[in-house]
């Protein structure tokens, strides 16, 4: 079975066993978050947003991605570097780049491995914060009778103009 095979199976076992056991229309933020914890979009699919659950694993594919070939480079040029340092001048990049060349990319690539490694962190954050705060919402109901009223005001006392902002529910 593979990887994706076994993503799905689990957010449908997850979502299966919660449905039986809860009541209709009422999500708990915590098992939200709980839940995409443990297995990113889990926490979007128990609150039905299953839309969300590509974008989120396109965030973790994008930035594992990123950090795989951020630390491929980092690991060439650092090993190629250490290798001049230590006398060894026979490398692929002998009159491309200089010493200082070979630490600059060095550097570039540690930062850029860092980045992407903050990158995938903070989606992993964001999928959690994500499902509990569509679980808080998720009853949230906008009626039609919704309503902003604007009517100009003056302040006799203050000799002022303003504007009175009213909301009708």
């Amino acid at each position: 079975m593979s990887l994706v095979q076994k993503i799905f199976l689990a957010l449908f076992i997850i979502v299966s066993a919660n449905s039986s056991a809860q009541e209709y229309g009422e999500k708990v933020p915590k098992r939200a978050a709980l839940y995409s914890a443990i297995l990113p979009g889990a926490g979007q699919v128990y609150t039905k947003k299953y839309w969300k659950v590509p974008i989120i694993y396109a965030g973790f594919i994008t930035s594992a991605y990123y950090i795989n070939e951020s630390n491929n480079f980092y690991q060439l040029y650092k090993s190629t570097y250490l290798n001049r340092i230590n006398g060894i001048t026979t490398d692929e990049f002998q009159g491309i780049y200089s010493d200082s060349d070979l630490r600059t990319l060095t550097d570039h690539y540690r930062r850029n491995r860092e980045v992407s490694a903050l990158l995938f962190t903070l989606t992993y954050v964001l999928n959690i914060v994500d499902a509990s705060v569509n679980a808080h919402l998720f009853d949230y109901d906008v009626s039609d009778d919704l309503s902003l009223h604007i009517q100009p005001m003056y302040f006799s006392k203050e000799n002022a103009t303003g504007l009175s902002l009213s909301f009708n529910l």
